[in-house]
């Protein structure tokens, strides 16, 4: 364990460049925060490579526990003060543990479609919240995990990871092109099954196939028409008042439980 207290420290400095897309990039590392976040981590078998920790805020035993199963695993334990914990999360309040992961990105053929009856497919999604939240639907419901489609936001984001709650580190994640993802999804069984406006279908009115793909489109724009084509099923959720559409998140929480629910044993 060592101490790091100035904010001209190098460490600080490349740590803190992972706030940024390129870095991580470059890096192949990225930022989580908070006890809670960490333990869910620590319980799906990841430790962080560094681990950042004020000393007042490690009293709890499941920090105590994080700190020596980081150190036991050659990983670099910190210990810092809480403006430079600010500096590295970027938040005036900040947690007292930040950590330092390996990215998670998974190829999209190593992806075991067998593991579980429900996946995610987001295409062109922008909001690292909806990300964050559609990574806790999916494993709440037992997915397999999220395909990311085309140019969508960063799942590695601090945002994105503070707003899936630990299950970034449960679910799989892939990011791949349409037609790459498409000829993977033909290769083997799995219904696409596409949330749209453009369809008279209710969500519950089919009785979906394992393993459903549900693919959700871009916040503002939905899904492209011809992606829709390559839909084996197009389905809508009823709008009675002013709105129009859900948000891309809701959408497919709703839909993912209209899946799961389907399957559940009465």
């Amino acid at each position: 364990m060592r101490q790091i207290t100035g904010f001209s420290n190098e460490t600080v400095k490349r740590v803190r460049s992972l706030r940024d897309k390129k870095h991580r990039r470059r890096e192949g590392l990225f930022l989580a925060e908070g006890l809670r976040i960490l333990t869910e981590a620590r319980e799906a078998g990841a430790l962080p490579e560094m681990l950042f920790f004020a000393h007042d805020g490690v009293g709890h035993p499941l920090a105590q526990g994080l700190i020596a199963a980081t150190e036991h695993a050659g990983g670099d334990v910190i210990e810092t003060t809480p403006d430079i914990l600010s500096k590295l999360s970027g938040k005036d309040n900040p947690q007292t543990l930040v950590g330092v992961y390996r990215d998670r990105l998974t190829p999209l053929e190593r992806l075991n479609r067998s593991a579980s009856g429900i996946w995610i497919v987001a295409q062109a999604l922008r909001d690292p919240g909806n990300l964050g939240t559609i990574l806790r639907t999916s494993d709440a419901v037992g997915g397999g995990g999220l395909i990311l489609v085309d140019d969508c936001v960063d799942p590695f984001s601090v945002e994105a990871v503070r707003a899936s709650m630990g299950a970034l580190f449960t679910q799989a994640i892939a990011a791949t092109r349409w037609e790459t993802f498409v000829a993977w999804l033909r290769q083997g069984p799995g219904q696409l099954v596409g949330t749209s406006l453009r369809t008279d279908t209710d969500y519950q009115a089919p009785r979906y196939e394992a393993p459903t793909f549900i693919l959700v489109g871009n916040e503002a724009q939905g899904l492209p028409q011809a992606y829709e084509g390559e839909c084996d099923l197009l389905v809508k959720m009823p709008m009675l008042g002013k709105a129009d559409s859900l948000n891309a998140a809701v959408a497919t929480a709703v839909m993912a439980y209209e899946v799961l629910n389907q399957r559940r044993v009465r």
